[in-house]
C-alpha cells in the first residue's frame, strides 16, 4: 500500500527538520576548534538528531509490514535491493552519526560534513523515488 503524496511530504519535510536541527545546534552550541567540536553533550545530540532523520526519510520509501523497531541490518538489507550506492551513504552515515558521533561523541569537523553530505544525498534520492 502507497501512502499519499501529502504524507509523503510531510515526512520529508520532518526528515529534513530533523538534519536541519542538527546543523544548527553543531554551529551554534558545540564550540568547534580546531577542526573539532568540542562539547560530546551536543556532539551526541546532534549525531543522533541526524540519524533519526536519515531514518524517516528512509521510512519514506521502504515500507515495512512489520510493526516497531526495524535494525540497521534491516534497512542495509532493503537498501541493498534497492540502491547499492544509497546502501553505501546509508552505511556511512550509520557509521558517522549513530556510532562516532552519537555513541563515541567523536566531534571532528570533516567527519560530520562527510555525515551531512551523504545525509542529504539520502533525501535527495527519497524525494526522487516518492515524486
Amino acid at each position: 500500500m502507497q501512502k499519499n503524496i501529502k504524507a509523503l511530504k510531510n515526512q520529508l519535510s520532518e526528515a529534513q527538520r530533523y538534519i536541519d536541527n542538527a546543523k544548527e545546534i553543531l554551529s551554534t552550541k558545540a564550540n568547534k576548534e580546531d577542526g573539532y567540536y568540542q562539547d560530546k553533550k551536543y556532539i551526541k545530540l546532534v549525531g543522533h538528531a541526524a540519524y533519526s532523520g536519515v531514518l524517516v526519510a528512509l521510512d519514506s520509501v521502504i515500507l515495512s509490514k512489520e510493526k516497531g523497531r526495524k535494525s540497521v541490518d534491516w534497512y542495509k538489507s532493503e537498501l541493498a535491493k534497492l540502491d547499492k550506492k544509497v546502501l553505501n551513504y546509508f552505511d556511512t552515515t550509520y557509521q558517522i552519526f549513530h556510532l562516532v558521533m552519537g555513541y563515541d561523541g567523536h566531534g571532528k569537523v570533516k567527519l560530520a560534513q562527510e555525515g551531512f553530505e551523504d545525509a542529504e544525498k539520502i533525501l535527495q534520492w527519497v524525494k526522487i523515488k516518492c515524486v
